[in-house]
């Protein structure tokens, strides 16, 4: 059996006395796009943070590529992040003084890439996701649904292994999230990348691979795919 990309096990996080993960296991395969569901404050968002390395669970532990990142120093964890990691929230969260072509350039830079290149490979990207024309304008000149194809683009750049969805049409109209949503998956199943996920929306799900659902810090079953990535998620016993 391949040895998953990224991989949970047991993780429990606690704020003061409110739960947020009660013992939660996954695994996301390379190039499979899993969605995290789940009714608001079921602990969808903070998994992916602890997925992400943002966040340090109270105990678990996460494994990429088979190394446990809880032994990574702060350092080492910045720098998977920014090179192997790539982030798309509900509002985008681009750079406002910055243009688009910059904004989407802006990861390449902090690597030491030239200007030039970066430049280059950043038009690539707005090109591949519709949003070529907003390359000179900043995010608060263009609409909601092209700046979200901005950030996808951003968080596309790098080649990441793993792209971290927090309800990324959250902010968006049902036409604007469906583009963005078929974009995204599209593109990273083009380069092989995996999506892990969160939304609280069927459709959206929909373009993934696999359910997972959380319920109250837990994640019970699977919502559909079981048969052919069962081995890759171990539910807590409650």
């Amino acid at each position: 059996m391949t040895p998953p990309l990224l991989a949970a096990e047991g993780l429990r996080k606690s704020y003061g006395r409110t739960v947020a993960l009660d013992g939660v296991s996954l695994a996301v395969a390379a190039g499979e796009v899993v969605a995290v569901m789940g009714p608001s404050g079921a602990g969808k968002s903070t998994l992916l943070h602890c997925l992400a390395g943002i966040t340090r669970p109270d105990a678990g532990r996460v494994r990429y590529q088979g190394r446990e990142m809880g032994t990574m120093s702060d350092a080492e964890r910045t720098v998977l992040r920014r090179t192997r990691f790539g982030f798309v929230f509900q509002f985008g969260q681009l750079v406002p003084e910055l243009t688009c072509l910059e904004n989407v350039a802006l990861p390449l830079r902090m690597e030491k890439v030239r200007r030039h290149e970066a430049e280059r490979r950043a038009t690539e990207w707005l090109d591949r996701l519709e949003v070529t024309g907003v390359s000179g304008k900043r995010p608060g000149e263009v609409s909601g649904g092209q700046a979200q194809r901005v950030a996808v683009a951003r968080a596309l750049v790098t080649a990441p292994q793993v792209i971290f969805a927090d309800e990324p049409t959250g902010a968006l109209d049902s036409l604007g999230g469906e583009r963005v949503m078929r974009l995204l998956t599209g593109a990273a199943r083009d380069t092989g990348a995996a999506v892990v996920l969160v939304t609280h929306e069927p459709r959206v799900a929909g373009y993934s691979d696999r359910e997972i659902v959380v319920r109250d810090g837990r994640t019970p079953s699977p919502a559909k795919g079981t048969s052919s990535a069962e081995h890759l998620i171990a539910p807590q016993s409650a």
